[in-house]
């Protein structure tokens, strides 16, 4: 089957014939149709620092992906050959006191699909039938090809009680966007979303009703007087692992504000631990997905109305895996998906 591997520890990708996968009595075998780029894949291609520690070489990548069931282990139940798909991302270990008291998503020992486990980015890929989702027929492979960045997103935004809320995003990449949406989809009241990227805010303007403000050119203070707020922000969502964006997200947060941490520094950085202690703000760490509480909210939503389609800018064959690798480290766009029917 032809797949993207990374196949030498350097930077780039490449497109190798590997063979399908066997499947053991609890695993299935879907037939990929479509894949999305995710911001690891682009870690792994330019082998930084996270990506030479992480990875072993060689290794079938990528973990966004929809397509139909194409074998079932002698063991499976309740999925069909043929029906359509996506999964979790994230295979836990299942022996931990958090995944036997069901906080799968707390389980230490997890491995990734794409990272730890071979990946998606092919034409067939091996998944546990414990992480199968299967995707109802109002959710297409495009859609369902970029539920594990929007699941990030639904975990980050829905962490606290966003109704009639004033939420500020920092970091207006491809999850930060359709955190956005998903915050006003759930009825915050003013959505701002901060970036230097000007193409980057023009598109979260695009995707949802939201207030995006460029901090390299605009004060956030201006931005919020023009929408009368007239304290600060109830709910902050960090989506960038910038370290100035942090601090300016604590300076810029009510008394008792609320923060969800989704964005990851790339090293260790100092911020005032003062101002969190005085204001009483509460920092959470957010990391993957609920299993699988965010994936059935995710597909109710999409189900009554969330639309997050507009955050696809590139629609690519994966013969052309160079070109789009290239456009997803630009970081000029939003999210792309490769076709692999």
């Amino acid at each position: 089957m032809k797949s993207l591997v990374k196949a030498l520890p350097e930077p780039g990708i490449w497109l190798e014939d590997r063979p399908v996968p066997a499947i053991g009595a609890e695993d299935v075998l879907v037939r990929v149709r479509k894949t999305g780029i995710c911001g690891t894949d682009v870690h792994i291609y330019k082998w930084d620092d996270w990506a030479s520690r992480t990875i072993p070489v060689p290794m079938i990548v990528g973990h966004e992906y929809a397509g139909e069931i194409a074998e079932l282990g002698a063991s499976v139940r309740g999925l069909a050959v043929g029906q359509r798909v996506s999964g979790e991302g994230h295979v836990v270990g299942g022996g931990s006191r958090a995944a036997r008291g069901g906080k799968y998503h707390l389980d230490p020992d997890t491995k990734g699909i794409g990272v730890n486990l071979p990946g998606a980015f092919a034409e067939y890929v091996r998944v546990p039938a414990f992480n199968i989702v299967p995707l109802p027929d109002s959710v297409d492979d495009e859609i369902g090809a970029i539920l594990d960045p929007l699941g990030n997103a639904v975990h980050t935004a829905l962490s606290f009680d966003i109704a009639g809320e004033d939420v500020l995003i920092t970091g207006a990449g491809p999850i930060g966007i359709m955190a956005a949406a998903v915050a006003r989809h759930v009825g915050a009241r003013h959505v701002v979303i901060t970036d230097t990227n000007p193409a980057r805010l023009d598109l979260a303007g695009r995707v949802a009703d939201v207030t995006p403000v460029n901090v390299a050119t605009t004060e956030l203070r201006d931005a919020m007087a023009r929408l009368k707020m007239r304290e600060g922000f109830d709910v902050g969502l960090e989506m960038s692992g910038a370290p100035a964006a942090l601090e300016q997200m604590i300076d810029h947060m009510v008394m008792g504000g609320r923060i969800a941490l989704l964005g990851i520094p790339s090293r260790a950085f100092p911020f005032d631990l003062g101002k969190v202690v005085f204001r009483m703000i509460t920092l959470k760490g957010i990391y993957g997905r609920e299993m699988f509480e965010t994936w059935h909210k995710m597909l109710a939503m999409l189900e009554s109305g969330l639309d997050v389609r507009k955050v696809i800018t590139d629609r690519l064959p994966a013969a052309d895996y160079a070109r789009a690798f290239e456009q997803a480290a630009s970081g000029r766009g939003g999210k792309i998906v490769l076709d692999w029917t």
